[in-house]
């Protein structure tokens, strides 16, 4: 969908995302090693990880939950993310900038989250910055992939261990964010952010999703 359609269905209230594609089985074809065989893993793997993102509300959701996977696995995170949609009020950042102490004690006595008070205030304060920054660019998604000039780096890994944690890309966003305010934002989180959000395709080149995703960006 082009930029101009996306922008006609935003100003319409409507949210746009990619086509659905359903998941393969696992060990029906080659996939990159890190989603191993755990399902939900799996069809995260196949349908959501590398695809291009162009949504504020799905980029916002995703900067909310990579600040908190910070220190734990991804797929524990996956596995909380129905209820941090529940308790962050569906990842919409203007009614999450407005949490104060009620919703701060209402988020720490929830088992379905990461309860960390450090990262919870992080998540209300990115909001706020979140807010900030679609005002000054018109959008999250016209802020963001201006560092990778508006379209996905698309890389052709062997293995998993020719992943990097970090780019110069990510290091350069991560001091960008940092300078306008925003928490739980290192080099490390902002990369897997542009992992996860299709700013850069790092499925391994043997993965049936790498052409996949490639073409996605065509």
């Amino acid at each position: 969908m082009s930029a101009v359609r996306r922008a006609a269905r935003a100003s319409a209230g409507e949210q746009w995302a990619p086509p659905p594609i359903l998941p393969r089985q696992a060990g029906e074809v080659q996939r990159c090693a890190w989603c191993g065989t755990d399902p939900l893993y799996v069809a995260y793997h196949d349908s959501e990880w590398g695809v291009p993102v162009h949504d504020d509300r799905l980029l916002f959701e995703f900067l909310i939950l990579e600040g908190a996977q910070a220190g734990l696995s991804w797929i524990t995170i996956l596995r909380k993310r129905e209820a941090y949609r529940r308790a962050f009020a569906g990842f919409d950042a203007e009614k999450v900038a407005r949490f104060g102490k009620r919703e701060v004690e209402r988020l720490l006595g929830d088992a379905g989250i990461v309860r960390n008070r450090l990262k919870i205030a992080a998540a209300i304060n990115n909001a706020q910055r979140f807010l900030e920054v679609q005002e000054a660019f018109g959008s999250f998604d016209g802020y963001i992939w201006r560092f990778v000039d508006g379209r996905p780096l698309q890389n052709r890994r062997k293995s998993l261990k020719d992943i990097p944690a970090t780019t110069k890309e990510s290091d350069a966003l991560s001091r960008d964010l940092k300078a306008r305010g925003f928490k739980f934002v290192g080099s490390t989180i902002c990369y897997a952010h542009m992992q996860a959000t299709g700013m850069v395709n790092d499925h391994v080149a043997d993965c049936f999703r790498h052409g996949e995703v490639r073409k996605l960006s065509c």
